[in-house]
């Protein structure tokens, strides 16, 4: 049974997670990334990556797999965004 700080873990989770998937989709739809900073998109992506570590080597797996989808979302707006300049 999970409990009541799992269980809003989970619930934070999907909360800032799902708030990427607009962003992916518009910028998948248009190619269109002329208001997104590579810069600050890479800085985001590589913190992603040690979030999704820190998760996974502390066995917290709303982090982990908030941050194993949130990667996936960041890596598909990085790559648009390095090869639609």
């Amino acid at each position: 049974m999970l409990n009541t700080g799992t269980i809003i873990g989970f619930i934070a989770a999907f909360c800032t997670t799902a708030s990427f998937l607009p962003q992916a989709i518009q910028t998948i739809r248009t190619k269109d990334t002329k208001g997104i900073s590579l810069s600050m998109y890479s800085l985001f992506t590589f913190g992603t990556v040690l979030w999704l570590t820190f998760g996974i080597m502390s066995s917290n797996y709303p982090v982990a797999i908030a941050n194993g989808i949130t990667l996936l979302l960041a890596l598909v707006i990085l790559t648009y965004k390095i090869r639609y300049k």
